[in-house]
C-alpha cells in the first residue's frame, strides 16, 4: 500500500520532465531506460523500469539445433490459442477506437525491477516498432502493460520515445497479434471456386481492398493482370499479417497458380502477391510485380503459407519493401530463377521470418541491406547474385550498424526465438557498404561454400558479432550478444572479424578453404559481464589463415597452415602464438 501511494504521488508531482520513485530515488539523466506502462494519465506514463530479457542462451556445445527439412524449416504446428480463426477476436483485443491494444497481454519477455518513474510524453514523438519497420505513434498507442524504450537527456528530458508491443512480447511460440483478428478487408474481386482464368484483368483503388482474392479454391490464372493503383490500409499490421490492401491475396486453403501475368500495386500497403495461412500454397511463374508505395513487399507470406516462385521479375520502390518478405506466423517461400530488386530503404532483397530458399537469381538492394533473418528462421541460397548497399544514415537501424546481411532477434513476437540459419553455396555476395554480416541477440548458424565474397567498404568486418545498445528492445544491454557458428567450406573468406566480449564464434575453416584476416574480442560497447569460449578458431586439414594483424581468440585447433606474417595469436589463457 505504501509503494501505491508512493507511485500516486509521484505520477502526479509537478516535475519538468521526469519522476523517478521508488524506495530509493534513481537519476536515469543521460541514459536510456525500458520500462512496462502501470499507469497512464495524459500526458504522464508511469512505467515500472525492467529489462527485455535476451534470448535464452546454452553453451555452444549445447546449442539447440532447428528442425530441417532439406535446407528449409518445417514451421511448427500452430499451438492451442495461437493464431485466431477468421471472424474470431480475442477478448479485450481492440480499444474503444478500434486502434489495436498494445499491452493487452502479459509481457512474458520483460523482467520488472523495483523502481518506478513517471515521464511526461507531452509533445514528444512516439514511434512504434515492429521488427526492422519503425511506425508514428501517438499517445493513445500507449496503454497499460505496453513496453516502452525511452531515451532521456543529461537535464532527465525524454528525447524519444520507442513502443514494444506488450501483446507481442508475450507471445507463445508461433503466437499471432496484429489487430487481434484476421482482418483481411474487402476484395474488388474473389474467386472462391475452382477455375481456369486467362488474360482477364483485375483492378482496385478502394481503402483496405483487394484487387484479386482468391479464397479456398484451386484456381490457374494465366496472362492475366492485377492492378492495386490506390487505396490505403487502415492498420498496416493487417496489411503486413493477413494481406489486407495487397495486389492479390491468396487465402483459407487456396492453391494458386499464376502464369504469364502482370502485378502492380501503388497503394500503401499493397503488396503484390500475398499467400496466407496454413494450407495456402501460391505457385507463380514467369510473372511480373512491382510495387512503388511503402510496406509493399512483392511476394508476402504469412501465417504458414506457401509461396513457389520461378523467373520472377519484382521491383519495389518503397521504404520497408523487401522484394521476398514474410512477416508473422512466417511459412515456406521457394524461388528459382528471376530478378528481385528494390529502391526503398529498409527494403532488403530478402527479409525472412520464415524459411526461405533462393536459387539461380539476382537480388540487389539499392538502399538497403541485401538479406535479413529474424529469429527462428532461414534464407537458403544457392548460385545466386546478391547485393546490397545500406546507407549510412537512412533507415531505422543505420544509427545502430551499417551491415549487408543482418542476422538478429528483434524480440517483437514476429518471429520465435531460436536459432537463425544463413546458407550460401556459389554465386556472390557483394556489400556496397558497411560490414559483410551482422549478428546481434541471436543464435546463428552460417555456412558457406564457394561464394565470391566483396567487400567494397574498406572498414567494414567481414563478420560483426556483438551486443546492441537496446535502445530498439532488441534483447537487454549487456546481455544481448550474438553466438555463431560460421562453417566455410571450400570458400575464400577475407576481412576481419570481431567479437564483443558477451558474444561468442566457433568459426571452422574446412575442406581447403583460405581465410585472410584477424579475429579479435573487444569489449562489450554497454559494459556486458563477459562470457567464457568467445572466440575458438579451428583450422583443419588443408585449410590456410593468414594473418594480417594481432589477433585475440579464446582457442585454437590448428591442423591446417597459418601464415603468421609477422603479427601473433593471444589466447585465452595468456598463451601468445607466432611464426
Amino acid at each position: 500500500m505504501i509503494k501505491r501511494m508512493t507511485a500516486i504521488l509521484c505520477a502526479a508531482a509537478m516535475m519538468l520532465s521526469l519522476t523517478a520513485c521508488s524506495e530509493k530515488a534513481a537519476d536515469y539523466g543521460g541514459k536510456t531506460i525500458t520500462g512496462q506502462v502501470t499507469a497512464v494519465d495524459g500526458s504522464q506514463v508511469t512505467l515500472q523500469i525492467g529489462e527485455l530479457n535476451e534470448p535464452e542462451r546454452n553453451a555452444q556445445s549445447e546449442m539447440p539445433q532447428p528442425a530441417q527439412s532439406g535446407n528449409s524449416q518445417i514451421p511448427p504446428d500452430k499451438p492451442d490459442g495461437g493464431m485466431p480463426q477468421d471472424g474470431q477476436t480475442p477478448p479485450d483485443s481492440l480499444s474503444d477506437n478500434g486502434r489495436p491494444l498494445l499491452g493487452n497481454m502479459p509481457a512474458g519477455n520483460f523482467t520488472a525491477g523495483e523502481e518506478s518513474v513517471t515521464v511526461d510524453l507531452d509533445g514528444v514523438a512516439i514511434q512504434i516498432e515492429r521488427g526492422m519497420e519503425v511506425l508514428d505513434g501517438t499517445i493513445e498507442d500507449i496503454t497499460e502493460n505496453a513496453i516502452l524504450v525511452v531515451e532521456l537527456d543529461e537535464k532527465n528530458a525524454v528525447k524519444s520515445v520507442m513502443v514494444k508491443a506488450a501483446d507481442s512480447m508475450g507471445m507463445p511460440e508461433s503466437g499471432f497479434g496484429g489487430s487481434g483478428e484476421v482482418a483481411q478487408g474487402t476484395a474488388a474481386h474473389t474467386l472462391s471456386a475452382n477455375g481456369e482464368y486467362s488474360k482477364e484483368t483485375y483492378s482496385s483503388s478502394g481503402d483496405d481492398e483487394n484487387a484479386l482474392r482468391v479464397d479456398n479454391a484451386a484456381v490457374t490464372l494465366s496472362g492475366v493482370t492485377v492492378d492495386k493503383s490506390a487505396g490505403a490500409t487502415s492498420n498496416t499490421e493487417d496489411g503486413d499479417f493477413y494481406g489486407m490492401n495487397a495486389a492479390l491475396l491468396a487465402s483459407n486453403g487456396a492453391e494458386v497458380t499464376i502464369q504469364d501475368s502482370i502485378i502492380s500495386s501503388s497503394a500503401q500497403n499493397g503488396n503484390g502477391v500475398f499467400s496466407y495461412g496454413s494450407g495456402t500454397t501460391v505457385n507463380i511463374s514467369d510473372s511480373e510485380i512491382t510495387t512503388t508505395a511503402d510496406n509493399s513487399g512483392g511476394i508476402q507470406t504469412t501465417g504458414g503459407g506457401t509461396t513457389n516462385a520461378a523467373n520472377l521479375t519484382i521491383e519495389t520502390s518503397g521504404n520497408s519493401s523487401a522484394a521476398i518478405r514474410s512477416d508473422r506466423g512466417g511459412g515456406t517461400v521457394q524461388a528459382d530463377g528471376g530478378s528481385y530488386t528494390t529502391n526503398g530503404y529498409n527494403s532488403p532483397a530478402v527479409y525472412s521470418t520464415a524459411a526461405i530458399t533462393v536459387k539461380n537469381a539476382a537480388l540487389t538492394a539499392n538502399h538497403s541491406e541485401a538479406l535479413v533473418i529474424e529469429g527462428k528462421n532461414s534464407i537458403a541460397l544457392e548460385n545466386c547474385t546478391v547485393t546490397g548497399n545500406m546507407s549510412d544514415t537512412e533507415g531505422s537501424s543505420s544509427d545502430e550498424n551499417v551491415h549487408n546481411v543482418m542476422i538478429y532477434q528483434s524480440m517483437s513476437g514476429d518471429a520465435d526465438v531460436g536459432t537463425s540459419e544463413f546458407s550460401m553455396t556459389g554465386g556472390t555476395l557483394t556489400s556496397n557498404n558497411g560490414d559483410m554480416i551482422y549478428v546481434t541477440n541471436t543464435h546463428s548458424i552460417i555456412k558457406l561454400s564457394g561464394v565470391e565474397l566483396a567487400n567494397e567498404d574498406a572498414e567494414g568486418y567481414l563478420l560483426n558479432i556483438t551486443g546492441n545498445s537496446a535502445s530498439r528492445g532488441w534483447g537487454a544491454a549487456g546481455k544481448n550478444g550474438g553466438q555463431v557458428e560460421f562453417t566455410a567450406s571450400g570458400q575464400v573468406l577475407e576481412g576481419d572479424i570481431v567479437v564483443d566480449s558477451i558474444s561468442t564464434l566457433d568459426l571452422r575453416l574446412t575442406d581447403h578453404s583460405d581465410f585472410t584476416g584477424t579475429v579479435k574480442i573487444v569489449e562489450n560497447a554497454q559494459g556486458g559481464t563477459a562470457v567464457s569460449d568467445n572466440a575458438a578458431v579451428t583450422v583443419e586439414n588443408g585449410s590456410t589463415w593468414t594473418l594480417t594483424g594481432d589477433c585475440t581468440i579464446t582457442s585454437l585447433e590448428n591442423n591446417g597452415t597459418i601464415h603468421f606474417n609477422g603479427y601473433t595469436i593471444t589466447l585465452a589463457d595468456g598463451t601468445v602464438l607466432k611464426q
